[in-house]
């Protein structure tokens, strides 16, 4: 299972990379086997207000939908446009191409709530 250590996760299965007050979500490399092969990717609207543990879309994969929740506070900057004819980049490429939003954090201090790896990979097992 492929846990980069240079990024953060939640328990909901997330991770983040943050570069200044911006946040990249995706799904981890164990919530894409979970779910199988990735037919489609529901997207919350650009300029939309979330919160920790709002519902920011649904994945939709063979067999079974998911809801995806952020793992972070602020401002919904960017879709991953790529994911609309090619979903199935989450499953061959989560932590690269296969990245969901972008968020522009609002509440900075709330990263010190995210998982490390080694914590992320103590859940998961």
């Amino acid at each position: 299972m492929n846990i980069p250590e240079n990024l953060k996760y939640s328990k909901d299965h997330e991770w983040s990379d943050t570069n200044n007050d911006v946040a990249v979500i995706g799904l981890t490399d164990f919530a894409q086997s979970e779910l199988g092969d990735i037919i489609f990717i529901e997207f919350p609207d650009i300029g939309d207000q979330i919160f920790i543990g709002d519902t920011i879309g649904t994945v939709e994969a063979v067999k079974t939908v998911a809801d995806m929740f952020s793992p972070l506070s602020g401002e919904i900057v960017e879709v991953n446009e790529n994911l609309e004819d090619a979903p199935d980049l989450v499953n061959s490429d989560p932590y690269g191409e296969g990245w969901i939003i972008k968020i522009k954090l609002n509440k900075p201090k709330e990263l010190d709530l995210l998982l490390d790896s080694k914590s992320y990979e103590t859940l998961i097992k």
